[in-house]
């Protein structure tokens, strides 16, 4: 997957820093969109994934206009419903903007929900 820095995805406006360079969270975001990809083969009808550990190291800034490539690959089989991938981020240079893994676990679409709080709830 294939990203363009904008204004909207640095720190200063995502709030994560001052500084008008790639937000590791959006960063993080991206990368968590790789692994929903990759983990795709390894879901049943009615089952989906949700993200449960994210370990990454972000080495390399990338300015507004920069260009960032992302990718998941499964790091070890499925365990008992869960998934680690590996992660990278490279920038338009071929230059390591990050890398780490991402914990996704395989659950019942419909179960999950049903056990997840409402907002209605909560008032």
């Amino acid at each position: 997957m294939r990203h363009v820095v904008t204004d909207a995805d640095t720190a200063a406006v995502v709030g994560s820093g001052d500084v008008p360079v790639l937000a590791t969270p959006r960063l993080i975001a991206w990368l968590e969109a790789a692994t929903v990809r990759a983990a795709a083969p390894f879901t049943e009808p009615g089952q989906t994934t949700v993200g449960t550990e994210v370990r990454i190291q972000h080495v390399r800034a990338t300015p507004v206009g920069g260009r960032v490539e992302v990718s998941a690959e499964p790091a070890a089989s499925v365990t008992g419903g869960r998934l680690t991938f590996a992660v990278r981020a490279v920038d338009g240079s071929g230059q390591l903007v990050a890398s780490g893994e991402i914990d996704r676990a395989v659950v019942d679409r419909q179960r999950f929900l049903a056990r997840t709080p409402h907002p209605a709830a909560d008032r």
